[in-house]
């Protein structure tokens, strides 16, 4: 799954799916594709990330008091 970077505008691979659903996680680990290699995964806020579209990421996935 892809992600877009906002500070770097940039696409970013989700290395750690399960981290990036839990709530208790603030960061997640990400791999840039600058040219043709992969980067080594490395640990991105959640804060900073949204989908390719520009939507943000659902609240239930960065915050653990989404029902209250």
């Amino acid at each position: 799954m892809y992600l877009k970077h906002v500070p770097s505008g940039e696409l970013m691979e989700v290395a750690d799916l399960v981290a990036l659903v839990d709530p208790f996680q603030s960061q997640v680990s990400m791999r840039s594709h600058a040219g043709e290699e992969r980067g080594e995964p490395e640990p991105v806020a959640k804060s900073e990330l949204v989908f390719p579209s520009g939507e943000a990421l659902p609240r239930c996935w960065w915050d653990p008091h989404y029902r209250a």
